[in-house]
């Protein structure tokens, strides 16, 4: 099989044959006293003892509220300890934790709550531009009149109620603090009597990305797909109960939550969340006073780092590893990584969130150039191919779609199977939709997408989610979304637009519409007004020649 492109990872190291609250419990046992989790931003400090009972807690309270095995459970809130309390809490009691981006308006919540039907949402009062609790209070005109638990909602008849992180909200929520109340009266023994229901194969997080036909699919993730994923990432890294992991990427997406959380979890190592989304400066800083041994980031998180003006005043001498991943790395910021940051053993990883997330990782001890070239080799228990349009193995060298098989491929989309059998043949790959080679020495390099997928900064964006959201605007009559390459984001997003006859928009107009509706990562930086696009001689728009036009006038206008 060498002269093909198909790989096998390393089969030595076994995998976790336990549901994350087995494991946390375990972690929790070896290491009581070593510290857990740093939140710098709320100042608070927990030894895995104390997160156990602030966990324990938490899944008792969740017992009182009714929460089943099985039921959806949402978090929408940025980076902070009670989001990890809440993740290792839903998964004692067997709840499908669903993460929800904190950077979703209304309608972006609406559908994920009504998809994946959650019966409980835990919600911050506000983060950034965005007041969650106003906007859950439109969204839900019942809420103001219905105690908690009690919600009767017409457009979500599944949610029974919201828990929200302040201290005082509107009528119908119930807030945080008032879980240690509802835990009273749930025994620990009714606990330990619940996690003995699990299996580690069942479902305990549906985690939501954009999807190539409009609407984001509920990627839905077992113990074993997530616990394992984080356990080999560590092992990779060389985490031990001795190393200390700044988490500044977010904990919705796995990256934070599953090469965060779980990797420090399954290797006893401590969790620091520097802010409650990604600064620089706290990064620095978090690094620095909390002697930091390992950092996570996308490529513009560490170019952010390593331009920050204050740089030289933060000691960073005690880092050796962490993760880039999210986007291609550039080789002068490898190089400034590894030399100015002190990061000698930072890793590339690569993955997607259907996969756990990492499928394919470099390795501490590879070279420079195979670091910033390619996005390493498969994984340990996981297998990797690349193939061509008739699903055949290539040859090495050749391009072709890369695949992965394995403990991490999810589930399923949550209640979609028709896009679950379109991701997944019948042979269990999971088809990534990345065009890849595959090297003698089983590297692989990302050359391109074959889907259109934008990746802006670490987070991916398809075009047809927007251009299916620009549809809605009554002056559009046509839109079509692409892709920029940007120096500070990786890429940027570009939209053309066809308005209807005798209609009028502008570039503001438009993106004040994204604006109040979608994420602020998916608002177009680039707006072009046109009367027709380039199309081939069948009718199909080529993008390509989008990017061209587009990469053109910019050039012009910057040199004008």
């Amino acid at each position: 099989m060498n002269h093909l492109s198909y790989t096998r990872g390393p089969q030595d190291q076994p995998l976790l044959a336990m549901t994350i609250g087995q494991a946390f419990d375990d972690t929790v046992a070896r290491f009581a006293g070593r510290e857990a989790l740093v939140v710098r931003h709320q100042q608070l400090r927990y030894s895995w003892s104390e997160l156990a009972e602030q966990v324990d807690s938490c899944a008792r309270a969740l017992l009182a509220l009714g929460v089943q095995v099985g039921d959806r459970v949402g978090i929408w809130a940025p980076n902070c300890a009670e989001w990890c309390i809440t993740q290792f809490a839903s998964a004692k009691v067997g709840a499908i934790l669903v993460t929800i981006n904190p950077a979703y308006r209304t309608s972006e919540l609406d559908y994920a709550l009504q998809q994946s039907g959650c019966s409980w949402l835990v919600c911050a009062d506000a983060f950034k531009t965005s007041d969650y609790h106003a906007m859950l209070v439109q969204l839900l005109p019942e809420l103001a009149a219905s105690q908690p638990g009690e919600l009767l909602s017409a457009r979500l008849p599944e949610l029974r109620g919201l828990i929200s992180l302040a201290q005082q909200a509107p009528a119908g929520f119930l807030c945080w603090h008032k879980l240690a109340g509802l835990a009273a009266g749930i025994s620990p023994a009714q606990l330990v009597e619940r996690q003995a229901l699990m299996q580690f194969d069942e479902p305990i997080n549906i985690q939501y990305t954009s999807g190539t036909t409009g609407s984001p699919k509920g990627a839905t993730l077992s113990h074993y797909n997530i616990l394992n994923n984080g356990y080999m990432v560590g092992a990779s890294l060389g985490l031990t109960e001795h190393d200390r992991l700044v988490i500044p990427v977010p904990l919705y997406h796995c990256f934070g939550m599953v090469m965060g959380n779980l990797g420090c979890l399954t290797h006893g190592s401590t969790m620091i969340y520097p802010a409650p989304s990604f600064e620089a400066e706290a990064t620095l800083l978090a690094v620095a006073k909390e002697k930091a041994t390992a950092l996570y980031g996308v490529p513009t998180m560490f170019i952010a780092e390593l331009d920050h003006p204050g740089r030289a005043e933060f000691d960073l001498s005690s880092l050796r590893t962490g993760i880039m991943a999210g986007a291609t790395c550039p080789i002068e910021v490898m190089k400034r990584v590894i030399d100015e940051m002190h990061m000698r053993e930072v890793q590339i990883a690569y993955g997607m969130t259907e996969t756990s997330p990492v499928s394919l990782q470099t390795a501490a001890d590879d070279d420079l150039d195979v670091r910033v070239t390619s996005v390493g080799r498969t994984q340990p228990q996981l297998e990797s191919k690349i193939v061509d349009a008739d699903g055949r193995i290539l040859p090495r060298g050749q391009t072709g779609e890369l695949c992965t098989r394995g403990y991490s491929v999810m589930l399923g989309y949550w209640n979609n199977p028709q896009a679950t059998a379109e991701a997944i043949d019948p042979g269990r790959w999971m088809h990534s939709g990345d065009l890849a080679v595959m090297d003698a020495q089983g590297y692989v390099r990302i050359v391109g997408r074959s889907k259109d997928m934008i990746i802006r900064g670490g987070e991916n964006i398809y075009p047809r989610e927007i251009e299916e959201f620009l549809f809605g605007h009554p002056a559009v009559a046509d839109v079509q979304v692409i892709g920029i390459p940007d120096r500070k984001y990786g890429e940027e997003i570009a939209v053309w637009v066809k308005l209807h006859p005798g209609h009028a928009c502008d570039a503001d107009e438009l993106r004040a519409y994204c604006k109040a509706s979608i994420a602020h990562f998916k608002v177009p930086r680039y707006v072009k007004f046109v009367d027709e696009f380039p199309m081939t001689v069948t009718g199909k728009v080529q993008k390509f020649r989008m990017r061209e036009v587009m990469l053109a006038e910019l050039d012009t206008t910057a040199a004008q």
